[in-house]
């Protein structure tokens, strides 16, 4: 029987993408980082990254619209070169996701995860890192197509997008502007990774296509759970709450790609 159609795994599924939902709205990211990663100790870590494609679509749908109007052409304007160069790199990263073999690939997403903790955290300085965080990427068409390129790469084969919101964050923008920035980025990736994956055949059976229109519902749930507790947590809570979250998890998936759990 499909795991996805069995009620213990479908409910813990729709926890799983209900709590990331509520993260990517506290936040302003972290849906696909965190739910992919807390289904990859579940499934198989292809089977999560094809699963979360649906949801991570209508989580940014619904955080998009942070965007007026004239901030979308706007923005869209600005930071084209950098979605249409992570476009074609997501596609290149879906059309090899199933040549990935299991066990490293759990061990390279709990690395990754682990990583964007270490390189977030405030309590150790990391010679280096100031200057990163303070903005060091150059907003150039150039830098945009090259981080654009290997970000994509990396998003369609794992979900992983911490570069981009890397990028993103760098360029100075309001906390309400980067969401939507960020959502509308992601919008774009993620409309086009829906028609790749049928093309592709990447969904391992019907059952677990309809399980991932069916998470639409609690993760957007969970997306307008946490808007409405994002004034009310500091930043500081934010902050504990992801970051612990992503070190279990980090750390779950490594010791399982290892085969010690």
């Amino acid at each position: 029987m499909s795991l996805f159609v069995s009620p213990t795994p479908v409910l813990l599924l729709a926890v799983v993408v209900l709590l990331a939902g509520a993260v990517n709205g506290i936040a302003g990211f972290g849906f696909a980082l965190v739910g992919t990663m807390a289904l990859a100790t579940v499934v198989d870590p292809a089977t999560a990254v094809v699963f979360m494609i649906v949801p991570i679509l209508a989580v940014n749908l619904s955080l998009v619209r942070d965007l007026s109007a004239p901030e979308l052409r706007t923005c869209g304007r600005r930071f084209a070169p950098l979605l249409i160069a992570a476009l074609f790199g997501t596609v290149a990263g879906m059309a090899v996701i199933d040549q990935l073999p299991d066990a490293p690939l759990r061990i390279g997403l709990g690395l990754i995860s682990l990583g964007f903790v270490i390189s977030a955290q405030k309590l150790v300085s990391i010679p280096g890192m100031s200057r990163a965080k303070a903005g060091c990427f150059v907003e150039t068409p150039l830098a945009m197509v090259g981080i654009g390129g290997v970000s994509g790469v990396l998003f369609g084969g794992t979900n992983v997008g911490v570069q981009l919101v890397a990028y993103v964050r760098s360029c100075d923008l309001s906390h309400s502007l980067f969401v939507g920035v960020i959502a509308m980025i992601f919008v774009g990736l993620n409309g086009v990774r829906v028609v790749a994956a049928g093309v592709l055949g990447l969904y391992p059976d019907v059952a677990a296509f309809v399980a991932s229109l069916i998470a639409v519902v609690p993760a957007v749930a969970g997306v307008l759970i946490g808007v409405r507790l994002r004034n009310r947590v500091t930043e500081r809570q934010r902050r504990a709450v992801v970051l612990g979250l992503l070190t279990v998890i980090g750390i779950r998936l490594v010791l399982g790609g290892a085969g010690v759990f």
